[in-house]
């Protein structure tokens, strides 16, 4: 299944139970009695639980989506994704095509109508993305400047943990990390982050379970340590699936330059003594 981006974000209209003391309910867009009522759950949420909505966002189309085309997935996932690239281009930490900075610009135009009076859809308060250079550029291409509330301006945190499947496909290694913050120097790389990629392997593919425990790791991090209730995730494909299995959450696979919210309610766990 392929899902883009939808008519204002797929957001069905319903009514809330913050609705019944909201005097302003016939005035304002459904994106706004929605983000009232994130309010709500968490004002009167039980302890230890809480409520936010991830704005899940791939990355447009790299030039390793072209090559794999080309050869076919049983071609690339065999021979093809452990080289650097061929004579069209190079793929290792793939960088963007044409056509995948204007499915990001795409999306930054999405954005700029939601953000506008006849949706008011919440702009996110915090920012992450992972280190792989086709995602930097796209979370620059989409976010960068857009009209964002006060508060909420895009200051992007890298986090490693937020990276695709690891191992084999050269697409999916990183670039060092001196070589990162020169070309954005607007982004936050996370503290510990080794100036080599220390993750990737070329002779071992993350399996399921192993990239749901990290993407476990990462949700643990963003929900026990961020308290802001909008947050924008920009990824990957296989990344976007595992951080849906985590949340059991039905998988959807995104195309590239799509996007989904989805709201959490997360519940801390008290850990019994070993």
């Amino acid at each position: 299944m392929v899902i883009q981006v939808a008519t204002n974000f797929g957001l069905i209209n319903r009514t809330y139970v913050s609705d019944v003391l909201n005097a302003q309910k016939d005035t304002e867009t459904q994106w706004q009695r929605f983000e009232r009522e994130v309010k709500r759950l968490n004002a009167e949420a039980d302890e230890g639980v809480v409520y936010k909505v991830l704005y899940l966002g791939r990355h447009g189309q790299g030039v390793h989506n072209v090559a794999e085309q080309r050869y076919g997935r049983a071609e690339w996932d065999r021979y093809y994704a452990s080289l650097e690239g061929d004579t069209h281009g190079h793929w290792a930490d793939a960088h963007l095509t044409p056509l995948g900075v204007t499915q990001a610009l795409g999306v930054h135009a999405f954005w700029a109508h939601q953000l506008a009076a006849s949706a008011r859809t919440p702009a996110p308060q915090s920012y992450y993305v992972s280190p792989l250079h086709r995602c930097l550029e796209t979370a620059n291409c989409t976010f960068q400047g857009l009209d964002l509330p006060a508060g909420r301006s895009y200051k992007p945190v890298v986090k490693e943990l937020l990276r695709e499947v690891l191992g084999v496909h050269t697409c999916d290694g990183r670039s060092p990390l001196s070589l990162l913050r020169a070309e954005f120097p607007n982004c936050v790389f996370e503290a510990g982050m080794s100036e080599e990629d220390e993750l990737w392997e070329a002779g071992h593919r993350e399996t399921d379970a192993e990239i749901d425990a990290r993407t476990a790791r990462l949700l643990d991090d963003v929900f026990g340590n961020d308290g802001s209730s909008f947050v924008s995730f920009t990824s990957h494909s296989g990344a976007i699936g595992s951080l849906l299995r985590v949340l059991g959450h039905q998988e959807f696979r995104l195309a590239t330059g799509a996007a989904i919210p989805v709201l959490v309610r997360a519940q801390r766990r008290q850990m019994g003594n070993p």
